[in-house]
């Protein structure tokens, strides 16, 4: 029911609701309320009356926030009534500047939007809404009151024009903030430098708060311009890479003028703490200061910096500072990184530097090595003793400080290792007695667990930066010191279990063996490793029989660990005392799996691997009672099984290296989960106990995609289909799609089993291409129809889902399915023109499915969702290539539904569904113009052909605006966007613009009136070009030709429009 404002008290206790009520239905109802204000006549009325009469700060921000929607309307309103509230705010906040400060910017606010949507227009012969830079100047020779709120117009249209609104065609927004840039960028700029120059001249009462808020928002606005997008690049901020601001060659001047730089050093020391905001004490200061340090490097080789004369000074500071903020570790820890990343590429810049100026690094970089390791073994004690976050919990941030690191710490490596040797040994020693010591203290005890966590991850990243720096003999023999070190400490944990156990130094020793099994095994050890010979025999037995990584040499003494077939044999024994240990801790299992899984991916270490004992017993005996983590107790959580699938990937490649054509060997490692599957046949209609089964379902799913992901031969795959489908057929899949017809709605369950068959039904390697005489591709695509079936009609039963519950519940159900069916039309392993040859409706069923499926997603969920956009495009472009006959067929909403997804997906972001969209549609025009060229020409027995182009045709000339609107889509994408994509952008439009001649003549004429006389001939000229030569015909050849010749209109186009300040207003929105 609409609500009628009666009064202003109606509409401040509206505000209360909605500002600072706690009342959550309250405040529901007065959002509500607050849209029906928006869309009511009465609502600039009220909004006067808020402004004018309103007892509160908060009425007047609702009316701020009343008039901010109605000027950002897409259909904007009269430009007569936005003048008149531009003049209306503008006297406002000059008659009352004393207003709340969140008052004062929200009215800001909409006079920015008015004047970004308005730039362009035009009253009585002149830019209307470009005025506000004039107005603005009235309010700086005003009191201070006035000045600020002068200053917060312009910070705040500087960052409005700045601010993409997708919501908006971004060419619309690039020609807006290009003309800004270009007519009052600059002039701000200066502005705002002048008043800066005049607080250094006569200095102002900086205790007055009003003069401080002056002077804080002139550097707000000076940042806002420098920070402004000048070539709409939109670059990350964030990023570490290249980063150079494209400041226009008009501002040269500005930059060169050595005041200019002065002004900000001058101002920064001269301005009291409160404004400078503490110096590097402050952590936004000291984190920007970090990053303006990485960019040193950056922007500058080492061998320049080295010929600066006060580099000696500046390296020695900047040693300093970072030592000191090493040991600063509880503050600002994520400005570190940028720290490490300038002294990582100084060092890794040493060998490429022919200057004979010292670099000082080999005296700098082990004191930085040096206080890295000592203040992270320095704050466990303060971890552990008072309570705080572990540094180590954060394990994102750890990795990413040793992958710098280990470049670092291998400067001068005699040092570091010196010191890490005699930390570990000092601290294992420590470890040892408290293990021994029958009344160990706890908080002792986890202080040295913690140190030793650290020492191990150090160890592990130093020997990894073996890769990363320039290596000799004597330090792979310590490499080799190191690493005997932690192999002992493995030892000594193992012993121990499972009493003696800790995640921390389990996760670190992971860490250390995978650094290990980079730098020291397999094909690294050929390509990094220099061998010397063992002194020992060397008398008996030729020299080459004694070679030996020199690594080895001191694990050969210690451990007994002489190559790394040794070290490999350390690893799996490793993986498997993990699996059976620690299975009800995931982090570690997770870990362990992923270097299991890493170990099997290359052929020359699976060769080495399958001979070991360990990795035999686990081929052998991969079931819960020797691997805990397999099993479906309570104790384990659902999400946890998604290791499973690493598991069985990397147990299968062990498996295939020497499978051959042995069925019986696989139908061996295939008995646990054909002893699960057989268990769960015989109590899936009994009275059972619903959770075990459903948990032992999920595991089956999971353990069997990990099997089928590492099956890629023809052979092998057809080992695991006939042991699906046939050995035991009809029982296995069709427990699957039990279970999806049964617990649909439990995405926990779906899930795996819908992954599981989008995996069967991948063609990768060929796998499924079975022979001519063998009925599996059809098989396996029944199967799958009657699961994307049953999965489609059951979940349209949810009915409409929350936004927080629609993806999980339903979106990646449907995403998966759809990404099963894009396989199978693409595998080439179906025909399926058998199905509708002898009357099979498998086919018209899962089509079917997709087409009811997609009618229950919106179009914005359909692009918000991009695994689900990532399925859904692909798959429709294997439908628009070889099934023409199925779009054609389907209702006018549908069609008009597919079409309308493909229009809006021509202008994501997204390459992938862009260019999906783009071949899509080509298809589309290809079939209608084909159909166009050769009507009445046909012979009888095509005319069911002749039928489906028939109703294409038709349902365009129905709906004319839909391919005119994608071609204005695609038109706009060339003159006025970033276009990644331009030859698949080329290919349908071709297609368009012959399809529709006459509304491409009206495209063109548009752009090319909005346009300066002067530039009118040139795009003119431009569009002759782009159809020189070009025939009546969608040929390849023809089709190449046009491409060509957008490529140079595109060019040429941009060239033509590029802004020269001066440029009269124009429609820039060619889908207008």
């Amino acid at each position: 029911m609409a609500l009628h404002f009666q009064s202003l008290a109606e509409l401040e206790v509206l505000c209360t609701h909605l500002y600072i009520g706690t009342d959550l239905t309250q405040r529901i109802e007065a959002e509500k309320s607050l849209l029906e204000l928006i869309d009511s006549p009465e609502c600039l009325s009220k909004c006067q009356l808020l402004l004018e009469q309103g007892t509160t700060s908060y009425a007047q921000l609702l009316a701020a926030t009343c008039l901010s929607k109605l000027v950002s309307r897409v259909s904007p309103l009269p430009i007569e009534q936005r003048v008149d509230i531009r003049n209306y705010i503008l006297n406002y906040v000059a008659s009352q500047p004393k207003l709340a400060p969140f008052v004062i910017q929200a009215l800001i606010q909409v006079i920015a939007k008015i004047t970004k949507l308005g730039w362009f227009e035009v009253q009585k012969d002149q830019f209307i809404f470009r005025e506000i830079i004039a107005d603005v100047k009235k309010f700086l020779q005003g009191t201070v009151e006035h000045c600020i709120i002068g200053v917060i117009i312009l910070s705040e249209l500087t960052q409005e024009m700045n601010l993409v609104d997708y919501s908006r065609p971004s060419a619309k927004h690039r020609k807006i903030a290009t003309s800004f840039r270009d007519t009052s960028l600059k002039d701000i700029l200066m502005l705002a430098c002048s008043l800066l120059k005049e607080v250094l001249a006569k200095p102002l009462n900086l205790q007055d708060e009003g003069q401080q808020t002056l002077v804080m928002q002139v550097l707000k606005l000076v940042l806002n311009c420098l920070s402004f997008d000048f070539i709409g690049s939109s670059a990350d901020e964030s990023a570490d890479d290249l980063c150079t601001v494209q400041i226009p060659t008009t501002w040269r001047t500005i930059f060169l003028e050595p005041e200019t730089l002065d002004l900000f050093f001058n101002l920064y020391h001269s301005l009291p703490p409160l404004l400078s905001q503490l110096g590097l004490s402050d952590p936004g200061n000291y984190h920007e200061f970090c990053r303006f340090l990485a960019r040193l490097k950056t922007n500058y080789q080492l061998g320049e910096l080295v010929m600066v004369k006060e580099y000696p000074e500046v390296i020695r500071l900047i040693a300093n500072f970072t030592i000191t903020s090493l040991q600063h570790w509880e503050f600002a820890p994520n400005s570190v990184h940028y720290l490490l990343t300038l002294w990582q590429r100084m060092v890794a810049s040493v060998p490429f530097v022919k200057s004979t100026e010292p670099h000082l690094l080999d005296t700098y970089a082990p004191e930085i090595t040096k206080a890295f390791i000592t203040s992270r073994l320095e704050s466990v004690a303060i971890v552990v003793r008072d309570n705080l976050d572990d540094p180590l919990d954060d394990t994102a941030t750890v990795f990413q400080q040793l992958e710098q690191l280990c470049t670092v710490s291998r400067c001068e490596y005699e040092k570091t290792c010196t010191l890490l040797v005699q930390l570990f040994d000092q601290n294992a020693q420590n470890y040892q007695k408290l293990l021994h010591s029958p009344s160990g203290i706890t908080v002792d005890k986890a202080i040295q667990e913690g140190r030793l966590a650290w020492l191990v991850y150090l160890v592990g990243t130093v020997v990894g930066g073996r890769l990363t720096y320039t290596s000799t003999d004597e330090h792979d023999a310590m490499d080799g010191e190191l690493s005997c070190r932690v192999f002992q400490l493995i030892s000594l944990m193992d012993t121990g279990l499972p009493q003696c156990s800790n995640e921390k130094i389990e996760l670190a020793i992971l860490w250390f063996l995978d650094q290990f099994r980079k730098t020291y095994v397999g094909d690294q050890l050929q390509r990094t490793s220099k061998v010397v010979r063992l002194r020992s025999d060397v008398s008996r037995v030729p020299e080459k029989a004694w070679k030996i990584v020199k690594v080895y040499a001191r694990m050969s003494e210690v451990l007994g660990i002489t190559d790394d077939n040794h070290v490999l044999e350390t690893f799996m024994t490793k993986i498997v005392t993990n699996l059976k240990y620690w299975g009800r801790c995931e982090p570690v299992i997770s870990r362990t799996l992923q270097f299991l899984n890493d170990l099997s991916v290359g052929y020359i270490l699976l060769k080495k691997l399958v001979k070991i004992d360990a990795v035999k017993f686990m081929l052998k005996n991969h079931t819960s009672e020797h691997f805990p983590f397999l099993g479906i107790s309570d104790n384990y959580s659902v999400s946890d099984f998604r290791c499973r699938t690493i598991f069985y990937t990397a147990l299968t490649r062990l498996l295939m290296v020497d499978l051959g054509e042995d069925e019986d060997e696989f139908e061996n490692f295939m008995l646990p989960l054909t002893v699960s599957f057989e268990t769960v046949l015989q109590i899936f209609n009994n009275n059972f106990k619903q959770e075990d089964v459903k948990r032992m379902l999920i595991g089956l799913a999971r353990d069997l995609r990990g099997i089928a992901f590492a099956l890629n031969t023809k052979t092998s795959y057809t080992m695991l289909f006939d042991w699906m489908l046939y050995k035991r057929y009809p029982t296995y899949l069709p427990i699957l799609q039990r279970t999806i017809e049964r617990w649909y709605g439990e995405p926990t369950c779906t899930t795996p089993i819908l992954k599981l068959m989008a995996e069967l039904m991948q063609n990768r390697s060929q796998r499924l291409n079975f022979d001519v005489s063998s009925p599996n591709g059809i098989l396996l695509f029944r199967e799958a129809s009657k699961m994307i079936c049953t999965y489609g009609n059951q979940i349209l039963s949810l009915g409409s889902l929350s936004k927080d519950q629609i993806y999980p519940m339903k979106l990646k159900g449907i995403s998966i399915c759809y990404s099963a069916l894009k396989s199978a039309l693409c595998g080439n392993y179906v025909s399926f023109g058998v199905f509708k040859l002898y009357g099979d409706n498998h086919f018209d069923n899962v089509l079917q499915a997709f087409v009811k499926m997609l009618l229950s997603v919106s179009h914005s969920d359909l692009l918000q969702y991009r695994k689900l956009s990532q399925s859904y495009y692909p798959l429709l472009e294997c439908l628009t290539q070889d099934h023409m006959s199925f779009i054609t067929n389907l209702e006018p909403p549908v069609l008009l539904y597919v079409l309308t997804s493909i229009s809006e997906g021509l202008t994501t972001l997204d390459t992938v569904v862009s260019s999906s969209c783009c071949t899509s549609l080509d298809y589309i025009v290809t079939y209608l113009f084909k159909h166009i060229a050769k009507e009445g020409k046909k012979p009888l027995r095509c005319r069911e052909a002749t039928q489906a182009g028939q109703r294409l045709l038709h349902f365009m000339q129905q709906n004319p605006d839909v391919l005119q609107q994608m071609m204005s889509v695609l038109m706009n994408t060339i003159v006025f966007e970033d276009c990644r994509n331009q030859w698949s952008v080329s290919r349908p439009l071709l297609g368009l613009i012959l399809l529709n001649e006459k509304y491409f003549s009206e495209l063109r004429a548009s752009l090319i009136n909005s346009q300066p006389l002067p530039k009118q001939e040139v795009l003119a000229q431009c569009f002759r070009n782009l159809m020189e030569g070009v025939e009546q015909n969608l040929s390849v050849k023809n089709r190449d030709r046009f491409t060509q010749n957008l490529s140079v209109f595109r060019r040429d186009v941009a060239e033509a429009l590029r802004s020269d300040g001066s440029s009269e207003p124009c429609s820039l929105d060619m889908m207008s």
